[in-house]
């Protein structure tokens, strides 16, 4: 369903049941929801839970299937699990939690099911939280169809692939932010 963007397929297939564990209690189970999922899986690490930023140097990088990011995020899921990933922010990467913490992403986070029952791509990219990109967005966009297709047999209408407009900041975002 997504061809070379799947990564080393002893890699995959070592983390495959995990993965599966987790979309089963993430209620990832629809067509629509599993084509949302994977496509993000995909392309945020080739289905590797061991995935790692090649370049990014930053402490709390982009880790595991998700691609979990930025020190609120790491220290959210640590607080989720009971580990301490701002410590030990590797863990994010590996077998035991890159499923898990994809999960948590996913429905805890984000709450990125009723986006993909809508098929709205735009927004689970907009929520997923990657940096505006018109290229990546369409390239999701396209597999999040191939996704459907192979999965659902055909690509439904009412697909949308637009992000929502960036919300205005208040000044009770700015305050909280600089907090």
């Amino acid at each position: 369903m997504f061809g070379e963007k799947v990564g080393d397929r002893r890699t995959v297939e070592t983390g495959l049941p995990s993965l599966n564990r987790a979309m089963a209690d993430a209620d990832i189970t629809s067509a629509y929801r599993q084509a949302a999922y994977l496509t993000t899986l995909a392309n945020e690490s080739s289905f590797h839970h061991d995935a790692k930023g090649p370049h990014d140097k930053r402490k709390y990088a982009g880790r595991g299937y998700i691609q979990l990011t930025g020190e609120a995020n790491y220290s959210d899921a640590g607080a989720y699990f009971d580990i301490d990933l701002r410590r030990r922010p590797e863990l994010a990467r590996s077998l035991d939690y890159s499923a898990p913490i994809s999960r948590w992403y996913w429905t805890v986070a984000r709450d990125i099911n009723p986006l993909a029952d809508a098929l709205d791509m735009g927004a689970v990219n907009a929520a997923i939280g990657y940096p505006r990109n018109k290229e990546e967005d369409t390239e999701r966009c396209r597999d999040f169809k191939a996704a459907l297709k192979h999965l659902n047999g055909s690509v439904p209408q009412g697909i949308d692939c637009t992000r929502p407009k960036p919300k205005k900041a208040t000044d009770r975002d700015r305050a909280a932010d600089a907090a």
